[in-house]
């Protein structure tokens, strides 16, 4: 009998992050979830319902995409891309792909990770201004510029290249004026406008529930464990940056901060430790009008989804975010490049996942690894799998209708 390997592949996922059999127990019964002692009464909780029923899929929706492009075009602008090069020669082979295929955005790193060499794009203020109009120059369609600006050990405009010094997360939480944050973020999108950046892939809005936490806690990336702080901070950060015409991204969608391991090396289980009070942050800025775009987790949560990490789950992206949340713009993912993604799924798999799941914009970093040729590769799947009936043609509109209604809202 022929196996499956898509199936095996999920197995696969499942028998590394320890849940294979278990989800199915889990997600039944509605266990694996901690209620936040912290958390006032009276305070608005999502629902406890583990999957979420799927929305009707455009049934807020009308593709309404740019016209006049092509089938290829429209998945080009899907996705935004690292690149190496800090001049318009070195990084030739991007700026081809911005004139041939429609690419919709890039994003700018100081360095490649682990090693931190070579220099990838950010070598003076200067040299990014030039860098990124070569870019806006050779761009078909309205270009996203990118970069994770959060402010202290992530912040990639380093103050020894010129760039002015940033403030932490946690820093701006342990403070908690929303006025002084307001006023130092409009200063950080100055920063970030005037060398052409639009998207700061910030804040970060995952609650510090495990302070020994890698990636988030330890790195200061958070501003508190008190969701109302961090709506607070989280919501003056934005302020700051849509006073200056920069747009955030809201990160790690459905939360990050009780994670006791790293995305970026390999499957990250949040399965029991993971809280419900960890929606609260995404579930009030999104009410109150001041998401932008929402940046998806690669974390699994067997009750959540038994089967897909987070940013390759429908029930999580399109049944949480979009139908029990009412979120109705962009999605992007987290780097499709990642341990968490890479170690279980082959890239045509996990694209496909991704793009099933809900996500608008595939982030394709290129850090640990890089590969030339990565844009024409992926248009070339997402094409097979529209010509296949895996992945419609009006599903690719539907993000691109997104997308466009995202650059809108940047120029209104």
């Amino acid at each position: 009998m022929t196996r499956d390997p898509v199936r095996l592949s999920r197995r696969r996922f499942l028998k590394v992050a320890g849940w294979t059999g278990l989800a199915a127990a889990l997600a039944a019964c509605g266990l694996g979830r901690v209620s936040p002692a912290t958390l006032p009464s009276g305070s608005a909780l999502p629902s406890a319902t583990p999957t979420p029923p799927l929305p009707t899929p455009l049934a807020s929706l009308t593709p309404t995409a740019t016209p006049g492009l092509t089938l290829r075009e429209q998945i080009g602008r899907m996705l935004v891309v690292g690149f190496r090069g800090t001049t318009a020669d070195e990084a030739a082979a991007t700026i081809a792909d911005l004139r041939d295929h429609a690419l919709g955005g890039v994003v700018l790193f100081d360095y490649d990770t682990p090693t931190r060499t070579p220099v990838r794009n950010i070598v003076s203020p200067a040299q990014v201004t030039a860098l990124v109009a070569a870019l806006r120059g050779a761009a078909t369609q309205p270009l996203i510029v990118a970069i994770d600006a959060e402010g202290g050990k992530v912040a990639r405009l380093d103050p020894d290249l010129g760039f002015p010094a940033t403030i932490s997360a946690a820093a701006l939480g342990a403070r908690n004026d929303a006025d002084f944050t307001e006023g130092y973020a409009r200063a950080l999108a100055t920063t970030l406008r005037d060398v052409g950046i639009d998207l700061n892939l910030a804040p970060v809005v995952d609650l510090n529930l495990n302070p020994s936490n890698p990636i988030i806690g330890a790195l200061d990336r958070s501003f508190s464990a008190d969701p109302y702080v961090v709506v607070a901070q989280a919501e003056a950060f934005i302020r700051g940056h849509r006073s200056i015409g920069v747009q955030t991204a809201l990160k790690h969608f459905p939360g990050h901060g009780s994670a006791t391991g790293d995305t970026h090396l390999g499957v990250v289980d949040v399965t029991g430790v993971w809280q419900q009070v960890e929606l609260e942050p995404f579930r009030r800025i999104i009410t109150d009008g001041l998401a932008d775009a929402v940046l998806t987790a690669h974390i699994f949560d067997a009750v959540l989804d038994p089967q897909h990490p987070a940013s390759l789950s429908q029930p999580i992206v399109t049944g949480m975010l979009r139908g029990q949340l009412g979120w109705s713009g962009v999605v992007i993912s987290d780097d499709l490049q990642m341990g968490a993604i890479r170690q279980q799924y082959g890239y045509a798999e996990a694209v496909a996942l991704a793009i099933e799941a809900g996500i608008d914009l595939l982030t394709i970093a290129n850090q640990q690894i890089y590969e030339e040729g990565i844009v024409g590769h992926t248009i070339d799947i997402v094409e097979g799998f529209v010509n296949d009936g895996r992945i419609s043609a009006a599903r690719i509109a539907e993000s691109v209708t997104r997308i466009d209604a995202f650059l809108a809202a940047r120029s209104g």
